[in-house]
């Protein structure tokens, strides 16, 4: 697989290098998520600047990935998108259901507002709506 990977203080940028992304690679993206998934620093951006064509079934791996970090309290954030793979997913429909940015320090700040997000959330057992 070639995917140039950038390791960060809250996240990690996956950059696929082929300019299609075909379900094979997909898999092979699916499986370092997954490793990812068990480390300390478990978010994920996946650039895919580089990336003109996608195959569905690649699209619905990729739909399976965030599925299974938001799962386990992480972020799986898209960025830089061509606008034939932007066509693709919106023809499958799922341009709607994916976490999509235009770039990648877009991406790093929907990456810093979810861990802040679930920061907050974790911290949120004050007992709101209980009486004593």
């Amino acid at each position: 697989m070639e995917v140039k990977i950038d390791t960060k203080e809250k996240f990690t940028v996956l950059t696929p290098l082929n300019p299609e992304l075909t379900d094979i690679i997909a898999a092979e993206i699916a499986e370092t998520c997954s490793l990812q998934l068990q480390k300390e620093v478990k978010n994920v951006i996946l650039n895919l600047q580089s990336v003109s064509k996608m195959e569905e079934k690649a699209a619905q791996t990729l739909t399976a990935i965030q599925q299974a970090f938001y799962e386990n309290h992480a972020s799986f954030v898209i960025c830089s998108l061509q606008a034939p793979v932007e066509g693709a997913l919106n023809k499958l429909e799922l341009l709607e259901v994916l976490n999509i940015t235009p770039s990648e320090s877009e991406a790093w700040d929907i990456v810093q507002m979810e861990e802040i997000e679930r920061e907050l959330l974790d911290g949120d057992d004050m007992g709101f709506g209980t009486r004593e």
